[in-house]
C-alpha cells in the first residue's frame, strides 16, 4: 500500500526551480523541503519518499534512499538514471516527458524569427546607437518564411507544435522520427532518418528537437552540413551533441549554410573559447528553450496526477519508465 499523505515526505532537487513554494499552493497536505545542490540532495535523500530531481541524481542516492518510493524526473531525459538499479529496488520512476512541448516549441520559432528579420543585429546596433539605413543587398536583407520547406528532426510532441506554428506562415514541413508510423497528421511528409541527406538538400530551415541518443549523436555533421542549401538555417534545440561545433563553426565561417539559432551545446556551459560566440549569424541562448514561469506547475501535475494514481492502487503511472 502507499503510504497515506500524512506519512509521505517529497524532496524537491534542484539549482533553481521553486517546486516547494508552487507545490504549496496546491495544499496536498504533504510533508516536502527542498535541496539546492547535489550535498544537499545527499544529505537528506534518507528521508524522502518521492524525489523530484535531474541533475542532481546520482545513483549513488541508491544506498541512503531507503524511504524512496516514487522517482518523478523534472525533464523528459533520464540518460543519468540507472534503470535497472532503481528497479531493483522496487522504486517507480515517471519522466517530465511533455512538460516543456510548448515552451521549447515557441524557443525554435522565436530563434527562427530573430534570424530571419535579424532582431539579434538590431539588437546590437541599438545598443552602439545605429541607425541602419535601407539595406540594398538583396543577399543580406531581412527574409520572408511564407512558402518556405522547414524539416524537422524529431518528430514528437515537440517537433508537432513546431510544425503545428509552420502552418500560420504557410511553411512546408517535413518531419523525421525513428517510427515513422507515430508522425502526427500536422506534417505534410514524413520519412526515416536514413532519407537525412536527401531532405536536408531541400529544406530551408532545418529543427533538431531529437533526444540524443547513439543515432542522433553527431547527427549534424559536415557531410549534412554540406548537403544543406546555403541559404538555409539551422536551429538547435535538441542536444549539443547532435551537433559536431568544429563542422558547423566551418560551414557558417565560408558561408555553406546562412545561420543558424542555438540554444543547447557540448559541453555547457559553453567555453569561452568556443568559435561560436563570435559568429555574426549565430544566435546563442543558454539551453533555456524549456524555461518558463509554467514548468514548475506542469511537472507537478505529472507528479499529483501520480501520487493520486498510487493512492488508488493504480499500476500504470503517466509517463512511467518504470
Amino acid at each position: 500500500m502507499f503510504p497515506k499523505r500524512s506519512e509521505l515526505n517529497i524532496q524537491f532537487s534542484h539549482v533553481a526551480y521553486q517546486f516547494e513554494k508552487q507545490f504549496a499552493l496546491r495544499k496536498m497536505e504533504i510533508a516536502n523541503y527542498s535541496t539546492w545542490s547535489p550535498e544537499q540532495t545527499s544529505e537528506k535523500i534518507s528521508e524522502a519518499d518521492i524525489i523530484v530531481a535531474t541533475g542532481f541524481w546520482r545513483n549513488e542516492l541508491l544506498e541512503k534512499a531507503n524511504r524512496l518510493k516514487l522517482i518523478q524526473v523534472a525533464g523528459a531525459g533520464y540518460d543519468q538514471f540507472d534503470v535497472d538499479a532503481i528497479r531493483s529496488k522496487g522504486i517507480r520512476m515517471v519522466n517530465g516527458r511533455g512538460v516543456n512541448a510548448n515552451a521549447v516549441a515557441e524557443h525554435a520559432w522565436a530563434l527562427i524569427l530573430g534570424i530571419s528579420r535579424q532582431t539579434h543585429l538590431a539588437r546590437d546596433a541599438q545598443r552602439q546607437k545605429v541607425w541602419r539605413g535601407m539595406n540594398p543587398d538583396l543577399n543580406t536583407r531581412e527574409e520572408e518564411l511564407t512558402g518556405k520547406k522547414m524539416l524537422i528532426i524529431g518528430a514528437g510532441q515537440i517537433g508537432a507544435k513546431i510544425a503545428t506554428i509552420s502552418k500560420g506562415f504557410g511553411i512546408e514541413t517535413t518531419g523525421m522520427r525513428r517510427n515513422i508510423n507515430q508522425t502526427d497528421a500536422i506534417f505534410d511528409y514524413s520519412y526515416p532518418i536514413e532519407n537525412k541527406l536527401d531532405e536536408l538538400s531541400k529544406a530551408d530551415i532545418v529543427v533538431l528537437c531529437c533526444p540524443l541518443t547513439p543515432e542522433t549523436k553527431g547527427l549534424i555533421d559536415i557531410k549534412a552540413l554540406n548537403a544543406m542549401k546555403s541559404s538555409a538555417y539551422l536551429i538547435n534545440v535538441a542536444r549539443g551533441g547532435c551537433v559536431i561545433e568544429e563542422d558547423l563553426v566551418k560551414a557558417l565561417k565560408n558561408g555553406d549554410i546562412a545561420a543558424a539559432g542555438i540554444d543547447v551545446t557540448d559541453p555547457e556551459p559553453l567555453p569561452s573559447s568556443s568559435n561560436l560566440w563570435g559568429i555574426e549569424n549565430v544566435i546563442l541562448t543558454p539551453h533555456t528553450g524549456g524555461e518558463t514561469r509554467l514548468y514548475e506547475d506542469n511537472v507537478l501535475d505529472i507528479l499529483i496526477e501520480n501520487i493520486e494514481r498510487l493512492e488508488r492502487g493504480e499500476v500504470d503511472l503517466l509517463n512511467q519508465i518504470i
